[in-house]
């Protein structure tokens, strides 16, 4: 079975989507492996703590603190900074943090740990419309 989901962003920052894939997968109602793909380049995919905002400020702040911006100084080696001061780090980022994830679903009921949340980081600064697709198999 597969699906794709859009989410909206409205930047950066993590945009939890647990209850959409769980809503999905309950449909589906069989066991196996949920593969989720980002197919953008400049967004992540996280399992991350949902009961606490203070992480998912925590996470974006060391993130934000260990590829800064383009324009920043210590960022002065970078070429590809022609689509805005956010747009290298982004890709940077990207490959620092997976694209994909793996969660194992029983009974239509992905197996999350009580305060998981399954996420999409965005790290540009606009607002963008990603898209995920999910493979139940």
């Amino acid at each position: 079975m597969q699906a794709e989901f859009t989410i909206q962003t409205q930047g950066p920052g993590l945009y939890e989507f647990t209850d959409e894939i769980v809503r999905w997968s309950n449909l589906v109602a069989t066991d196996g492996v949920l593969t989720l793909f980002v197919r953008h380049t400049s967004c992540s995919l996280m399992i991350q703590e949902n009961a606490d905002p203070e992480v998912q400020t925590d996470l974006r702040a060391f993130f934000d603190r260990l590829v800064p911006p383009s324009d920043h100084p210590s960022m002065a080696y970078l070429r590809h900074t022609y689509e805005g001061p956010d747009e290298m780090p982004a890709h940077i980022k990207a490959a620092l943090m997976p694209v994909s994830l793996s969660i194992p679903v029983s009974q239509g009921r992905p197996h999350l740990g009580t305060w998981q949340g399954i996420y999409l980081v965005e790290h540009r600064a606009s607002p963008h419309t990603r898209l995920v697709a999910a493979h139940l198999g």
